[in-house]
């Protein structure tokens, strides 16, 4: 009866069935429906007594993006999420993979520091800090 919790169930909908459709090898049907779902997540307000998405589609659908090896365009979805869930760790370690992927070196470099400045108190490492490190050595 609410129609915020029906939109919220749709984006939901919409990422599974991306996930499933790449999984059968329908790769342009998984984006357009991932990319679907991202943008109707991106038309709604965050209900004020709510949390938030546990994993923002844009934030998906850059994962997706860089599963089918297009990770300039995944730097541009998590750039996206970013701007609106800043500071989220899959989010960093997310731009800063697609950065890499795409030959930006810098961009990389920028986000694989915000990773380790994020988590300098952390007591456990986590493989993309192992990444992250890594790179910044280079």
């Amino acid at each position: 009866k609410i129609p915020y919790w029906a939109t919220q169930i749709d984006i939901q909908r919409r990422a599974a069935a991306a996930w499933i459709a790449l999984a059968e090898k329908r790769t342009d049907e998984a984006v357009k429906l991932m990319r679907s779902a991202a943008d109707l997540e991106g038309s709604t307000d965050k209900n004020p007594v709510t949390p938030g998405a546990i994993v923002p589609a844009r934030e998906l659908l850059g994962e997706m993006l860089l599963e089918v090896s297009e990770p300039g365009q995944a730097l541009r979805e998590f750039e996206t999420s970013l701007k609106n869930e800043p500071n989220r760790y899959n989010g960093l370690a997310g731009a800063a993979r697609a950065a890499a992927g795409s030959g930006d070196r810098n961009k990389a470099r920028e986000y694989y520091s915000r990773l380790v400045s994020l988590t300098e108190r952390a007591e456990v490492e986590r493989p993309e800090m192992r990444d992250a490190k890594a790179f910044l050595a280079r």
